[in-house]
């Protein structure tokens, strides 16, 4: 018997039954780059789904016959990402999967500064659209400008405003709904109060008095399908008391000018600096109404300081209406939010805000607390709009809220996205010296803007073609102001947020 393979055959094979995964596969001195890219294609394509368990490091590296380390490095880079996270006794388990799949052989491509991979970074592919990608980027954006933008492919979205979809908490959530259904009464199912049902409403003045330090009746709240139609339905009570115009910050969101808009509203801008919304210009102005992002300004993400505040309050006070935008104070990552200007002014302030930041935007569901004298108005103007927002989703929205799951969600969250935040911020570090950042404080996206002659929205549509989707500072402005880039961090990983940054300085 020919014994010149015997060494082989006595030798048993590295490799693990989990995943069918053989370190072999590895380049030389790349076990953990090979393992960290097998667990998350396992983790795109569904084979690992999200709330499945990975094997104790301990144990995989034994199976593997590589070192335990190997596998912490993997896991490690993996709870980065936001993929996996460690969740004591229970072990890592897989809390979120890629929104794209990742093409392994792309990994030896070529790398940038700090050896970040930057993947294929060719032309994406041609839209079926008639008209080019690239030209979903407008210097004069139209009220479809947005959808345009939605429809256009990208290998990363950096999309403000779009929270970690892939994180939302689809087990608490079937969970709630499982609770609310088994205690639902038949005659719940039927037509209800416009104004949101009940519990909701409890669930919303609990969550605001926790929150935002907003003292509030449940009978005083109002339940909208987001902070876009509370918009539109208090344009439609102002146009019919006579006013044709609500103020509005510069910068300052182009969706809710454009809602202002199509309700007959001009949108006069007032300048935003370091201190938030120029109230000696507001007066000024002579306006009677404005709309205000003063916990965080959106997109710069300046706070309205202490000063600023006062003198708002006192135009206020002086018969000024403020409608008050509190679209994502709760994620704030270097102290707690800025107490609400509602609760400091409740006769003159419209406040709205949403879930839409905080779980998800196709909820629909937000709310509204508006001062007295306007609220049998809007409520009757949400009547005619839809009847109210549907019942069960309020219902299960509300049950965690209470139970407590919805704040434990926003713990994780911020953990998370303060993550992803230093990490655009070390990218634009390293790939954008000389870009200024704005708003890290807090939110879901950076605002960077350059100094010189850089025309954002031709960035933005070259960057679209490279692959990578952004909004244009100027789509945000009425008034002359640098030019730049707004950033939505949060549904993206690390890795895809250096990509991305990186394509950004390679077009610019």
């Amino acid at each position: 018997m020919n014994r010149s393979n015997q060494g082989e055959i006595g030798r048993s094979k590295a490799g693990a039954d989990f995943l069918q995964l053989d370190p072999s596969e590895a380049e030389a001195g790349g076990l953990s780059d090979w393992l960290t890219e097998r667990l998350r294609t396992a983790i795109s394509d569904g084979r690992l789904p999200i709330g499945s368990r990975l094997p104790a490091t301990r144990v995989l590296a034994a199976e593997l016959q590589i070192s335990r380390g190997v596998v912490t490095e993997a896991y490690q880079r993996l709870t980065e990402d936001g993929h996996v996270a460690g969740q004591g006794r229970a072990g890592t388990i897989v809390v979120a999967a890629p929104t794209h799949r990742t093409n392994g052989a792309a990994e030896h491509g070529r790398r940038g500064r700090g050896g970040a991979v930057l993947r294929n970074q060719g032309l994406v592919k041609p839209s079926k659209a008639k008209t080019p990608t690239w030209e979903a980027v407008v210097s004069a954006p139209g009220l479809d400008v947005f959808d345009s933008l939605r429809a256009a492919p990208a290998r990363i979205d950096l999309t403000p405003g779009v929270p970690d979809l892939a994180a939302f908490p689809r087990a608490a959530w079937l969970k709630a709904e499982r609770a609310v259904l088994g205690n639902l009464e038949s005659a719940e199912f039927g037509y209800g109060d416009p104004s949101g049902t009940p519990a909701m409403r409890r669930a919303i003045a609990n969550w605001l008095a926790r929150n935002r330090g907003v003292a509030a009746h449940p009978e005083d709240l109002i339940v909208v399908a987001g902070v876009s139609q509370a918009i539109g339905l208090v344009a439609q009570v102002l146009t019919s008391r006579g006013i044709t115009a609500m103020a509005v910050e510069d910068p300052g969101s182009l969706g809710s000018r454009q809602h202002l808009h199509n309700w007959g509203l001009d949108t006069p801008p007032i300048p935003v600096d370091e201190g938030g919304l120029r109230v000696d210009l507001l007066r000024e102005s002579g306006a009677q109404v404005v709309m205000v992002t003063p916990a965080h300004h959106f997109p710069t993400g300046v706070v309205l300081d202490g000063e600023r505040r006062r003198a708002l309050i006192q135009w206020a006070a002086e018969g000024g209406l403020i409608m008050e935008d509190d679209y994502d104070a709760e994620h704030r990552y270097d102290r707690p939010p800025v107490p609400a200007l509602r609760a400091m002014l409740a006769d003159q302030v419209i406040y709205a805000g949403s879930v839409s930041k905080l779980l998800a935007p196709s909820l629909r569901i937000g709310w509204m607390l508006p001062p007295p004298q306007y609220k049998d108005e809007l409520i009757g103007r949400k009547r005619l709009a839809d009847l109210g927002n549907a019942a069960l989703p309020q219902l299960t929205l509300a049950h965690l809220m209470e139970s407590g799951e919805l704040e434990r969600q926003l713990r994780f969250l911020r953990r998370r996205h303060r993550t992803r935040r230093d990490a655009m911020s070390r990218a634009v570090a390293n790939y954008l010296p000389s870009a200024t950042v704005h708003g890290a404080a807090a939110g879901l996206h950076l605002t960077i803007t350059f100094d010189g002659d850089v025309n954002d929205v031709e960035l933005a549509a070259a960057a679209l073609q490279k692959g990578v989707k952004t909004h244009p500072l100027s789509w945000h402005c009425q008034l002359p102001h640098a030019p730049g880039l707004v950033l939505g961090y949060a549904a993206r990983t690390p890795t895809e947020l250096t990509e991305a940054i990186a394509t950004i300085a390679d077009v610019m």
